[in-house]
């Protein structure tokens, strides 16, 4: 099966911007002429881990392609610090596929793995397929973030609407007056109980 080009998948979005971590010179300026050709850009080319770590902080890049045995500080320790700090998918690139040190790749969360040497085809739906991984990660974290934070706003308003309770109103008239003080002073409902939580400690 032929696997799409870039703009056959995203007409509508901007190309992908990639990081390549490859401290063979050759191979990284072949993979540079690749993505560009795949019609994606190249936000910067590094040779060493560190150097991918901190051009993936400022540049932010759609997804890296990291070496694993590099100077200065290996593929497998840089992509483990980016995939942690929620920066961007890594693609790991190796010339072996020993068990162990896929295993390794994999425990750190990485989002592809390709064995040298490899072709223009393989290179794109690894890159494809991480970034569209790397979205359904990090919605479903920001659904999860949002439930917990709908769940503890709950609990809050709970617990206000029983200090206020205990004051002598009924559970409508307490919920009332936090919707009440919410709107006069612009605050959620959470913030508002919160400040009634507060001023009964």
């Amino acid at each position: 099966m032929q696997i799409p080009q870039v703009s056959e998948l995203a007409p509508d979005q901007a190309p992908l911007r990639v990081l390549i971590a490859e401290d063979e010179t050759l191979i990284r300026l072949d993979l540079a002429e690749t993505l560009i050709e795949l019609g994606m850009e190249v936000v910067g080319a590094v040779a060493n881990g560190q150097l991918a770590v901190d051009l993936a902080r400022s540049t932010k890049p759609d997804v890296i392609l990291m070496d694993i045995t590099m100077p200065v500080r290996d593929g497998i320790s840089a992509a483990a610090e980016i995939t942690s700090a929620e920066i961007a998918p890594v693609v790991l690139l190796s010339a072996y596929s020993h068990p162990d040190l896929v295993a390794n790749a994999a425990s750190v969360g990485i989002f592809g793995y390709l064995v040298k040497p490899f072709t223009g085809a393989e290179v794109r739906a690894a890159i494809m397929l991480a970034h569209v991984r790397w979205r359904e990660l990090t919605t479903l974290n920001a659904e999860i973030t949002l439930l917990r934070s709908r769940n503890h706003a709950s609990e809050v308003v709970e617990r206000a609407k029983q200090v206020l309770r205990g004051s002598g109103m009924s559970e409508e008239e307490a919920f009332a007056f936090l919707r009440r003080a919410a709107m006069d002073n612009r605050l959620t409902i959470a913030e508002a109980a919160t400040k009634v939580i507060v001023s009964q400690e």
